[in-house]
Parts: structure tokens; C-alpha cells; sequence
């Protein structure tokens, strides 16, 4: 665990790894086999720096060791606040942390296929947020998982942990606060762009002369099963004069007019 690894002064070092030889043999098969260096990357998550290098190499390297990494923990803050506050409302919709026994933290983004803009807005942001990330997708059914491993995940987003997040405490750090209410607006994008939706509510009324009159109003949505990210989502609405009701246990509704016209300037439909 990266605990383990924490020195007296609050911050997190990796200790030097080499890259397994058979890493290099199967990039080498897949760039025989006519990949691009950026493809072979891409497949195996080696960095693309380093299928660049081996491409290059026509003998194994007894080892790649990567320099020892050390990160402020206690003084991290993301270089881009505003990528940062989206960000984290994506990762409490549909993010999760990682920390296997062996290898480095990942951040897993898995995001609807439908929506290739979103998907693009997220890889931007880890990567304004986490430079040094290596960022790569996974294609799965009907939806695309953005994979970026980096130490500093597990203290980027202090509400990672064990089990579903609606079945735990999920609760801002000062520091995010902090960040979310100067950038409530990139939080609220985050926040509906994974849980959120925008549609078009359609009804008819009989009127008093009889005729049957047919209306439409454009209704956003907010639905997630976390009382408390259903609160952080209230919190920053307020802090935008967006009004909104709890129409279900899962369910924020904002259909008031003036507030629709907020959210429409900040978010719009999902492409």
C-alpha cells in the first residue's frame, strides 16, 4: 500500500521498478505485426515514451528502472482548480481509486459511449489535473473506461475506499471545498455529465374552451443514490441561485425557468 511507502515528512516516494521482458517482447510483436507506437501503447499500458525507445531496440533491456517518485502529499493541489472541481464531480458519479498489492494507483473513469464530447472533456481534465498521469481507454460494452495511473490518486480524492460510494460517508476535505465553491460551476458540469440528464417535459391540459392545449419545458436531473453527493450537488446549486426539489429519494429536479437558463449556459444536452 502506498501508506507504507510515506516518509516522515508527509510525503509518498516509489521505489524503482523495471519493466518485465516480456512487456518488451509483446510490444515488439504488436508493432511486427504493423501497430503504431501509440496503438501498441495503448494495448499493453506501457508508456508511450518507452514503446518508442523499444521500437528502436532490437534486444530486450535487462531492466528500465523508472526514477524514484516523491509527492508532497500534505501540499498537493491540482495545478488546474477548475479541470479539478469537474473532475471530481465526474469521479463521484462514475470514478473510482484503485490501490492494487503490486503496481501503481490507477483512477478509472467509466463513461456511456453515447456521449464522446464527455468523454473527451474527462480525458482533458486528468490530464490538466495530473500532468505526469499516463492516461489510456479501455473499450467495454457500450461504454469507454479512462485508466490513469499515478500515485497521487488516493490523495487527490481522499472519498475513495471500499464498497459502493452510497454505502459509505462521502464528504469534501477543506481544501476541496475550498476549490468546488470558487469553481461551482465546473463541479455542477462534472456532476451532471455522470449522473445528470436533460430532458424535455411534455404535457397536455384541457383548457376551458375545451381544446386541449399541448406544453413543453426543458426539466435537468441530477440522480444518484448518495444522500451526501446528492447534498454537494444542492450545496453548489445554491451557491449558483440554481432552485431545485427532491422529486424522488434519488432524484434533484431543476425546472424552474431561470435556473434551467443557468444550467443550459454551464452544461446543455450531453453529447
Amino acid at each position: 500500500m502506498l501508506a507504507m511507502l510515506s516518509d516522515a515528512y508527509g510525503n509518498i516516494c516509489s521505489m524503482p521498478t523495471a519493466r518485465p521482458t516480456d512487456e518488451f517482447l509483446l510490444v515488439k510483436k504488436l508493432i511486427r505485426a504493423g501497430l503504431s507506437s501509440r496503438e501498441a501503447a495503448d494495448a499493453t499500458g506501457v508508456p508511450y515514451g518507452t514503446v518508442r525507445v523499444w521500437r528502436r531496440r532490437s534486444t530486450s533491456p535487462k531492466s528500465e528502472q523508472h526514477a524514484p517518485l516523491v509527492i508532497p502529499l500534505r501540499t498537493w493541489r491540482p495545478p488546474a482548480p477548475a479541470a479539478y472541481a469537474y473532475l471530481l464531480g465526474i469521479y463521484l458519479g462514475d470514478g473510482c481509486v484503485i490501490e492494487p498489492p503490486r503496481g501503481c494507483t490507477r483512477l478509472t473513469i467509466t463513461l456511456d459511449d453515447r456521449y464522446p464530447g464527455v468523454i473527451a472533456a474527462v480525458g482533458t481534465a486528468i490530464r490538466s489535473t495530473v500532468p505526469a498521469a499516463h492516461v489510456r481507454s479501455d473499450q467495454r460494452p457500450g461504454c469507454t473506461a479512462l485508466l490513469a495511473s499515478h500515485p497521487v490518486w488516493p490523495f487527490a480524492f481522499p472519498q475513495h475506499g471500499p464498497g459502493r460510494k452510497h454505502k459509505r460517508k462521502i464528504e469534501l476535505v477543506p481544501w476541496q471545498r475550498e476549490i468546488t465553491h470558487a469553481h461551482p460551476e465546473a463541479l455542477i458540469r462534472g456532476l451532471i455529465h455522470s449522473d445528470g440528464s436533460r430532458c424535455i417535459n411534455r404535457f397536455k391540459v384541457q383548457l376551458p374552451s375545451g381544446r386541449v392545449g399541448s406544453y413543453a419545458y426543458v426539466r435537468y436531473f441530477f440522480t444518484n443514490y448518495s444522500a451526501d453527493i446528492r447534498g454537494i450537488f444542492c450545496e453548489h446549486c445554491d451557491l449558483l441561485g440554481i432552485r431545485w426539489t427532491q422529486s424522488s429519494i434519488k432524484n434533484i429536479s431543476i425546472a424552474h425557468r431561470d435556473s434551467v437558463a443557468i444550467l443550459d449556459s454551464l452544461v446543455g444536452p450531453k453529447r
